[in-house]
């Protein structure tokens, strides 16, 4: 995260109290952010203001497009942060940006607490941005996000594997796209007084789920060091992805059968030598090497998209800088 949102988030939230409880608790809401992350959306949203005609500011005055800008990136940055704790506790997750998960520190009753009040300050954010529209987009983010994860977690919950490849990706539409690439070039066209594009919302579609199957290869060979998870997280929570439903289309049945029988058992009772095995198999097929070819093509797709949307707006090399910005995001290696 860029220090300047870093400075204004911390800004929102308080540090000490008469009570050590309570300073406790400030510590708790203040650690994720300051664990740092890459502000990959936050910088998605910038990037837009300035295509839009933001002009950056190293101290911009209050009630500017820039200012606004930040502000929106700010509760952006804040929106991940306290999804994150709760999305750690629903998976179940053993770490977080190379630490322990804040639930595996604190317990989850604590940690639901802090995610919930990272909430709250949220929407102080947003509103000190004074960005009309910037509210109803917050809004829109966080209600397909929210159905996105409730299919995520329903497959979960429900043991299912009788998926397709579109039920994923229409899952990683609403789970990821929205909050990842869509709603980010909303928010910077807004800020700087602008209508974002219809465009945005097809090209983001298909960038956020070009950017969520490149989370799932890198979970299975990404390098730990740079990707901030867990290794092989995915298997171990038993999460769908495309890599997993192209191999249990093709794999040999036995192979499928000792997949299920440990998809069928929760986190804490698999069996860390069997998952290695699966972990083995999945890298060995060419399950990742289509999945890789899926996100390339949407990749290709939605820049064409965003490319066409860009069209006319003030700062072309803005423009172009945000495109870059985007090739990135779909094809990063960590």
């Amino acid at each position: 995260m860029r220090a300047d949102l870093l400075s204004r988030v911390l800004s929102l939230l308080p540090e000490r109290s008469d009570r050590p409880e309570l300073t406790g608790f400030y510590g708790m809401l203040r650690d994720y952010p300051e664990r740092g992350g890459k502000g990959i959306r936050s910088e998605l949203l910038l990037a837009s203001a300035r295509a839009h005609g933001a002009r950056p500011d190293a101290a911009p005055a209050p009630g500017t497009p820039w200012d606004a800008a930040l502000w929106l990136a700010t509760g952006l940055e804040m929106f991940q942060n306290w999804v994150l704790i709760h999305d750690d506790i629903e998976d179940d997750s053993e770490e977080r940006r190379g630490r322990p998960a804040l639930h595996r520190l604190h317990g989850v009753p604590l940690a639901i607490n802090a995610g919930d009040a990272l909430h709250a300050y949220m929407w102080a954010a947003v509103h000190r941005s004074g960005v009309p529209g910037g509210m109803q987009a917050f809004l829109d983010m966080i209600h397909r996000t929210a159905e996105g994860q409730h299919l995520d977690l329903c497959w979960v919950e429900g043991r299912r594997w009788d998926l397709r490849e579109e039920d994923y990706l229409q899952m990683v539409r609403l789970k990821t796209a929205y909050y990842t690439v869509v709603v980010p070039l909303q928010l910077g066209a807004l800020a700087a007084g602008a209508q974002p594009h219809a465009g945005f919302h097809a090209a983001g579609l298909a960038l956020g789920a070009a950017f969520q199957i490149r989370d799932d290869v890198l979970n299975l060979n990404g390098d730990p060091v740079k990707y901030g998870k867990e290794i092989g997280g995915d298997l171990l929570e038993g999460k769908r992805t495309l890599i997993v439903l192209r191999w249990l289309a093709h794999a040999p049945q036995d192979q499928r059968e000792v997949f299920l029988k440990q998809m069928h058992l929760d986190r804490p009772a698999k069996d860390p030598a069997v998952i290695a095995q699966i972990h083995g198999w999945l890298l060995e097929s060419g399950s990742v090497t289509h999945a890789q070819a899926t996100a390339d093509a949407l990749a290709r797709e939605g820049l064409t998209l965003l490319e066409e949307a860009l069209t006319g707006v003030p700062d072309q090399a803005a423009a172009q800088a945000l495109l870059g910005v985007i090739q990135e995001l779909a094809t990063r290696d960590a």
